[in-house]
């Protein structure tokens, strides 16, 4: 109707200008006594040509408004959120860090028909500014105490020199995650050096190139360091180094977007689930749990929107076990909070510094050039600090860290902290190791999680092996069973000698 008022009222100021326009022609004689209708004519012209055009654009507004109006019409007077992830997928992995996105990526990957699995990734932070995989010192290394961990890194390091091969999208740049393959360098005391040649064993079986050196080769090779109260040092060779996380995480995300990922940026606040009561072939009671949706809110928003889902992927790190809680299951792994320092020192090691552990459980390795440098440790079980914020501490710098520091490396007596920042680990409370698998309790929730500082280096290994059991139906390049939630509850853990 108010197209139609519209369409009165430029009726009614035409009929005025051409009233204005008559009387002004019978005024306008000149002095022989014809009139001057020249100029008016002229100017009315102008004036039917402008009206006539604003009566069209009325006209076509009204006959679309019309239309709208009309039943079957796609018109709606609410507004969609274009970002609400859809009603239904067929995998929602929740969390959207490295370990998320490989995942994503390999079971798009391995997936039998083009565009047959719907995969939605759900990450609560659009910024990553809280990310742990951001946050993370970068490192890759084989040199563990547990072969599947070797063999996991090792994979994941083969992964990382052909990341084009994987990751590289056609018309686009290649992909560079700066990968520094300058080798881990462990030192350890009298006291440590039977544990080290153990795990030198562990790791040369599983094929890692990693060589044990005495505290005069180690000077031969790195003189800028003090080898006091060292007895034995273990050097990677090869595909050990550090990376930028970003990088690679993003790598991820844009390669499994190219495939038709769907990213969704809300937190997961419910998991809707169905119960159901079973026996054991011993006639004992079992409850197994199935999960039929996720519920996902929008960041800084009331709005909500629920996937209906056939699998969901616990990828999400440090905060994994509130999503398990959300269906009454445990899981071992909470926040811990890990400092870490940039710092500049113009006479420090230089480009062949590798990444270094301490004995004292401190350590360092090379930022860029320039004499920059990140560092830091792990504090003890009685000096975890509070997870509730990121906030850093920088008194466990001067009496943590700094020390140790400067005595191993003397040229760091002179350094200056020019930055900071703090991240969590998925900690693994039972044995520091990764969950990977699905959860005894919930028959459709796979986890990726606990991998207690380790997480980056493995992740396209996990991905893949996670996007196997998925698809395939069990392990297919790696066994990964060890490390399956049936360890827990059979209460056999399984330790990790070297956490840093």
């Amino acid at each position: 109707m108010s197209a139609w008022r519209g369409l009165q009222r430029d009726f009614r100021s035409l009929r005025g200008l051409l009233t204005v326009t008559r009387d002004a022609q019978r005024r306008s004689r000149l002095p022989d006594g014809r009139l001057g209708s020249r100029h008016c004519l002229r100017t009315s012209a102008h004036v039917y040509k402008d009206i006539f055009k604003d009566l069209e654009r009325q006209l076509a507004s009204g006959i679309r408004k019309a239309g709208d109006a009309l039943p079957g019409s796609s018109w709606s007077p609410i507004v969609i959120n274009p970002n609400l992830p859809p009603e239904r997928a067929d995998i929602v992995i929740a969390g959207g860090g490295v370990v998320g996105w490989s995942v994503a990526y390999w079971l798009k990957k391995k997936e039998r028909v083009g565009d047959a699995l719907r995969v939605v990734v759900v990450e609560q932070d659009p910024t990553y500014g809280r990310c742990s995989t951001i946050l993370s010192a970068g490192g890759i290394r084989q040199q563990f105490s547990l072969q599947e961990n070797v063999y996991l890194s090792m994979v994941s390091a083969d992964f990382m020199r052909n990341i084009n091969d994987y990751l590289g999208i056609l018309n686009e740049d290649p992909v560079d995650i700066q990968f520094n393959q300058c080798g881990y360098l462990f030192l350890a005391g009298e006291e440590g050096a039977e544990v080290m040649q153990e795990n030198h064993e562990v790791q040369r079986k599983a094929g890692a190139k990693v060589l044990l050196l005495s505290p005069t080769q180690l000077k031969e090779k790195f003189p800028w360091l003090n080898t006091e109260g060292v007895a034995l040092a273990s050097y990677g060779l090869e595909n050990e180094g550090w990376l930028d996380p970003w990088l690679l995480l993003n790598a991820f995300r844009r390669k499994a977007m190219s495939m038709g990922v769907i990213q969704c940026h809300g937190e997961v606040i419910e998991l809707r689930h169905m119960i159901s009561l079973l026996k054991t072939s011993d006639g004992e009671p079992v409850t197994m749990k199935r999960i039929k949706s996720v519920k996902v809110q929008m960041p800084n928003s009331l709005e909500f929107q629920p996937v209906d889902c056939a699998i969901v992927v616990n990828a999400a790190g440090a905060f994994s076990g509130r999503l398990t809680q959300m269906v009454g299951v445990p899981l071992p792994v909470e926040p811990r909070k890990r400092y870490i320092y940039v710092v500049h020192c113009p006479d420090g090691p230089g480009l062949d510094s590798p990444f270094l552990i301490d004995s004292s459980g401190i350590f360092f390795r090379r930022e860029g050039l320039g004499g920059n440098y990140i560092t830091g440790a792990s504090p003890t079980e009685e000096e975890e600090p509070d997870t509730t914020d990121l906030e850093v501490d920088h008194q466990f710098f001067e009496d943590r860290v700094w020390p140790h520091l400067a005595n191993r490396v003397p040229a760091f007596e002179r350094l200056k902290v020019t930055s900071s920042w703090a991240g969590y680990y998925d900690y693994n409370t039972f044995d520091q190791n990764a969950i990977v698998g699905v959860h005894p309790s919930v028959c459709n929730m796979y986890l990726a999680t606990g991998f207690s500082g380790h997480g980056l280096q493995q992740s396209p290994a996990v991905g893949r092996a996670v996007a196997e059991l998925i698809i395939d139906g069990s392990f297919q390049t790696l066994d990964l069973s060890c490390f399956d939630f049936k360890r827990i509850v059979d209460d056999k853990p399984m330790l990790e000698r070297n956490i840093v």
